[in-house]
């Protein structure tokens, strides 16, 4: 008679973990020679044709086109598109070898996860940008702290596009390596022209006659939009138009508050709305005069714009531009000197060419050819490093 051997059922029930192991190990290890697979057959064809493969991420195709971030995204895109060595894979249509984001929500840390080693973001915002753009910004500082800690620590590395933004993320203690590159400036997209003007004009119900007073910006307090009223009220002779937006909604600080400065403002001054940055050089050229009354800033766009479009730029005057230009700008501390500087501006001819000829220098800093290789040997050097592991 056979006798059978019992088990306690804690064995089977041992037994049952040891068994998953083994399967999740082996699973592991076939996932991980694929993978390994993958990478030498990438490198094979990469030491053959030197072709980078990128795969370039900006939620803001999604949400919040009217803002700077976006813009640096699509010029980029644009900047290196006729490369020949580079095959860029946008958001979800495709991946690369490496990794680059420009903005840093969920689909940040999705999409990234799998290019350990080979992370790279673009760091366009800092703690302090959040002032005077959210509601109760200061009350969420510290956990807008946090999260940007946690942006900036999941990146290999960092393109800072000023020397404050490098400043900054170095003072939070991050590691991740830091790089300073700047937004590049594409002249050719902003050139003033003839054409330009009449439809920016035509558009804006602005007259030939009549002397414009141009500003760009989100509708927050941030960006000075509630100075630049002071501005038109101080300036009944000339015509002010503000284009710019809430790419946020309701997430945007002073809603009601400056809601209410718009519908009280003279009659002299207009705002245009959220636009296209396809329709943004009529709007250039078809000012006189660029106003930028912010508060704070990184590398702004809208400023360079407008000087490569062949307009005087009045900065706020804010320890960040004095890191960031090496050419004298044009500045101003209060509302009363951008209106005196304004007024003589729009009445001195000489001062005003020899504001035009501080435009055309401050945008050579910006060159898109010097900021384009940059960016590839960038692209190159995080290659090469992860093929050579």
């Amino acid at each position: 008679m056979t006798t059978l051997t019992y088990f306690p059922p804690i064995f089977y029930d041992l037994l049952t973990v040891v068994v998953f192991f083994l399967i999740l190990h082996f699973i592991i290890k076939v996932l991980a020679a694929a993978n390994a697979k993958k990478k030498e057959e990438e490198k094979l064809l990469y030491k053959k044709s030197h072709i980078i493969k990128l795969h370039m991420v900006s939620e803001t195709e999604w949400v919040t086109q009217g803002q700077g971030v976006h813009t640096a995204f699509i010029e980029l895109m644009e900047l290196l598109a006729d490369e020949s060595q580079i095959i860029t894979h946008v958001n979800e249509k495709g991946e690369g070898t490496i990794f680059h984001s420009h903005t840093y929500g969920p689909y940040y840390f999705w999409k990234g996860f799998k290019y350990k080693g080979r992370r790279i973001l673009t760091a366009h915002v800092i703690p302090d940008s959040s002032r005077g753009t959210l509601p109760y910004w200061k009350q969420l500082l510290p956990l807008t702290t946090r999260y940007l800690k946690l942006v900036y620590s999941f990146a290999d590395i960092i393109i800072a596009i000023s020397p404050s933004v490098e400043d900054e993320i170095k003072k939070l203690g991050i590691k991740s390596q830091i790089v300073r590159i700047y937004n590049p400036v594409l002249n050719e997209n902003w050139a003033r022209t003839p054409t330009n003007r009449d439809k920016g004009r035509q558009h804006l119900g602005i007259k030939n006659n009549e002397l414009l007073i141009l500003g760009v910006g989100q509708l927050q307090e941030r960006k000075g939009v509630e100075d630049f009223i002071d501005m038109a009220i101080a300036m009944p002779e000339y015509k002010f138009v503000w284009v710019g937006g809430r790419p946020w909604g309701k997430f945007t600080e002073g809603i009601n508050r400056i809601d209410e400065r718009i519908k009280n403002a003279p009659c002299n001054v207009s705002f245009a709305g959220l636009m296209d940055l396809k329709d943004m050089p009529p709007m250039y050229a078809a000012a006189d005069l660029f106003l930028f009354p912010s508060y704070q800033e990184n590398c702004p766009l809208a400023p360079l714009e407008a000087a490569a479009s062949g307009l005087p730029v009045i900065f706020r005057d804010i320890p960040e531009y004095g890191a960031l230009y090496s050419t004298p700008y044009l500045k101003a501390a209060t509302t009363p000197e951008f209106i005196n500087i304004a007024r003589k501006l729009l009445t001195d001819p000489e001062f005003y060419e020899g504001s035009v000829e501080l435009s055309k220098k401050l945008t050579r800093e910006f060159d898109k050819h010097k900021i384009k290789k940059q960016l590839i040997d960038l692209y190159r050097n995080t290659t090469d490093k992860y093929f050579q592991n």
